[in-house]
This record gives C-alpha cells, structure tokens and sequence, in this order.
C-alpha cells in the first residue's frame, strides 16, 4: 500500500507540473510576456534594467509556424503604442520601439521635428533630444527624413530617446506579422550598483 501511495502521489505531482508548464507556455506564447530592457533607446519611459510584461493577445493571437497569420486582432497597432517586435534585419532579435505613424499616413521629419500628414506632431512628452546638433539629411536619417508614406500592413517605430535610437528612420518599416505585442507595465526594475528601483514597479507605459 506505501509503494502504491507513494507512486500515485508521485503521478499527481508530475501531472500537475507538467500542466503547469503547459499553462505556462500556453500565457507566454497568446496571452503575456515578460521582457527585459537591454538599452536607452527608450529613455525616458524605459530605463536599462527595466522589466516589462507585453500584451500577446491586444492585436491578435500569432499562430505559430504560420510565419505570422493571425486570428482574434482585437485592435492592430496604433500612434503612440509601444510595441515589441521582430527586428526587420534579424528576426531572432526583439526590438521594443513606440509607433509614430501607420499605413496611409505620411511621414517627414525636418531638423528633428517630426511631421505626420504635414501637421507637426506636438504632443510627444515621452520624446527627447539631448544632442542639439542636428546633422543634415545627406549625411543621416536621423534628424531629417524624406516625406514617405507608410505602407499598408506596415507601421513606422521611433525610440523616444530620438538622438540615441536605432528605429525605422535607418532600417524602413515594421509589418505587422513581426509585430508581438504591447508593453503595458514594468513590473520589475533593478539598477546596477544601486539595486532595486522601487518607485518603478507597477508604473503603467503610456
């Protein structure tokens, strides 16, 4: 009888692990994903060391090995959101940038002032400059881009750290196959050589 109950006690707790890491695999790939902050490119609305967790399901759950098909969208990206995605030049990589324009709008930037169907874009607190050179076209895309206008299917992503970011004003548009989903609040932030950020945690991002 001990052999048989230790045995059945031993099944149930295999059971129940493995439902759990089911469970768990089933939240990370549709539903949430937690995901660390490696650079400034975000600065001020992220900070190095910075853990988010990012809305899986917000513009639809990705089938896997379906090279991005999607099914439930309950909205597809929009001006403002911060969003996770499969960087265009290495999809092996995630890039977390925030969206500034979609599909039909036209985009310009001129001596860093950023232009979305002609109308200059004011309402942008999270953005900041912090090198006041501004280089000329000719030379970079950073401070002067051409009037473009986005793609269907595609979005146009800029750091808000906009001196020190490397987004779609260097390597063109995002499509929203490579697009994973929204970051929505830091649940942990830890600093090095000064430990934990607690006056961070549970900050939503807008």
């Amino acid at each position: 009888m001990t052999v048989q109950k230790t045995r059945s006690a031993l099944r149930e707790n295999t059971e129940a692990i493995i439902i759990a890491i089911i469970i768990a695999m089933f939240i990370r790939t549709f539903i949430v994903q937690a995901f660390k902050i490696p650079s400034g490119s975000m600065l001020e609305t992220l900070q190095i060391g910075d853990q988010i967790l990012v809305n899986k399901f917000i513009y639809g759950v990705k089938i896997p090995f379906t090279n991005g098909k999607t099914i439930i969208p309950v909205k597809n990206p929009e001006k403002g959101d911060i969003v996770v995605f499969k960087y265009p030049e290495d999809p092996s990589k995630d890039f977390i940038k925030r969206v500034v324009a979609t599909a039909g709008d036209t985009l310009e930037i001129v001596n860093k002032q950023l232009f979305i169907n002609g109308k200059l874009v004011k309402d942008e607190p999270y953005a900041i400059h912090k090198d006041r050179q501004i280089i000329p076209g000719k030379f970079t895309t950073r401070d002067n881009h051409r009037k473009i206008t986005i793609p269907e299917n595609k979005i146009f992503v800029m750091g808000d750290n906009r001196d020190n970011s490397h987004d779609s004003r260097f390597w063109g548009f995002v499509d929203l196959t490579a697009v994973r989903g929204e970051a929505f609040i830091i649940y942990w932030s830890w600093e090095k050589n000064k430990g934990v950020r607690w006056n961070r945690l549970g900050n939503l991002l807008m």
